[in-house]
């Protein structure tokens, strides 16, 4: 019989003769969508991921995370660095003598309540008659009580009668003419009966450098001013003569060094008789508010690795940088402010002088947070007290 010839298929490669063995099933293929027949994996070894050839975009998130954590912690060290190094230079200017005379903190400053005294010093050396002065033109009282989130700051007017121990009576700015920051210390814990943890003595001639660094700071002005005539801003006597003084208008007003300096000073407003040199404590408050607040801003924060031993540089105090950055976030985390300012009545016998009067105590028993806040009492143009503002 004669053989039968033997079937044949026809493929894409060509023509065939015999029957074609098929693969397994687990490792065959089989038609795609458009009807060719297709090997599912035509050789050894492991089988090929679906996305190898692709784009791994999680492995490049995760690189760009890591590389700005990086540089996270590149800005931090380099931002404490740099306020170490202003925060030493600031330690060394403090006299031994007033880091003495301070009572030392129980706990850190991040959790525990402190009093620190800020004490201006405004040298005015431009004016002949004051270029030896080296009285204390702002002293001021600061409370942090980072568990209630309050800040409470306590004006003490610079005429204020008080004992300067060693040296009599006498103004209370006279402290620190005697015998520095440590006499300063000691009078104000006289007058008040509260220990002093922390002290900053602040050259307000270089304050202005300090607010142009961090880009100037923004004042709620309460009422419009115009000024006595001081620092007139022209060359010319002919134009100081007919410059009526130095304006503010009510509201927020950003401020750069110069100006905000000016408005801390002014002791005189035309527009309002009423106000006093007590006026003019409130309106240093609100300048050393706004520029605390200005140094703990994101936008600051992001320079400080340039500026840090800038805005050290008009300081002397015992700070150390960890306690400036707890500072800081106490300043950050507060929601309540409250201003107070002590007083008293002229005296009778010349040299300016004020003398303390009844309120005193009420009103720092309100800056400790153990009464409640009173205003000074009607018809008192000095008078101690928690002023409400206008």
């Amino acid at each position: 019989m004669a053989q039968r010839e033997k079937p044949y298929h026809v493929y894409r490669g060509g023509r065939t003769k015999g029957w074609v063995p098929t693969l397994p099933k687990k490792e065959g293929g089989g038609p795609g969508r458009d009807g060719r027949f297709r090997l599912r994996y035509p050789g050894p070894g492991p089988k090929p991921r679906a996305s190898e050839g692709r784009p791994n975009w999680r492995r490049w998130i995760l690189i760009g995370v890591g590389a700005i954590l990086v540089l996270l912690l590149v800005w931090l060290v380099a931002s404490y660095l740099a306020l170490r190094s202003g925060a030493n230079a600031a330690n060394d200017r403090l006299a031994p003598a007033a880091r003495a005379a301070l009572v030392p903190q129980n706990g850190l400053l991040l959790s525990h309540p402190t009093i620190l005294l800020l004490l201006g010093t405004d040298s005015a050396a431009h004016i002949k008659q004051r270029a030896g002065f080296r009285r204390s033109d702002s002293i001021m009282l600061v409370r942090t009580d980072p568990g209630k989130g309050r800040i409470n700051y306590l004006s003490i007017p610079r005429d204020l009668r008080a004992e300067i121990p060693g040296h009599g009576t006498d103004k209370i700015n006279s402290a620190f003419q005697i015998g520095g920051a440590s006499l300063a210390i000691r009078t104000v814990r006289n007058l008040t009966g509260l220990e002093v943890n922390h002290v900053v003595t602040a050259n307000f001639d270089s304050f202005t450098k300090v607010i142009d660094k961090v880009g100037g700071v923004t004042i709620d002005v309460p009422a419009p001013i115009i000024s006595n005539k001081f620092d007139c801003p022209y060359k010319m006597q002919a134009s100081c003569d007919r410059w009526d003084g130095w304006r503010f208008g009510k509201g927020r007003r950003h401020m750069d060094g110069r100006r905000a300096l000016i408005y801390a000073r002014i002791r005189e407003n035309k527009l309002d008789p009423r106000e006093t040199d007590l006026t003019r404590g409130e309106r240093q408050q609100a300048v050393i508010q706004a520029l605390l607040s200005r140094l703990t801003s994101p936008s600051v924060l992001i320079k400080m690795p340039f500026i840090g031993d800038d805005v050290m540089q008009p300081l002397a105090t015992d700070l150390s940088a960890g306690e400036l950055i707890q500072y800081a976030l106490v300043k950050k985390r507060s929601g309540h402010v409250l201003r107070c300012r002590l007083g008293g009545t002229p005296s009778g016998f010349g040299g300016g002088y004020l003398v303390a009067d009844e309120e005193t105590r009420s009103t720092i028993a309100a800056f400790l947070g153990r009464s409640a806040p009173q205003p000074p009492l009607p018809g008192s143009t000095f008078g101690s007290g928690c002023p409400v503002r206008r």
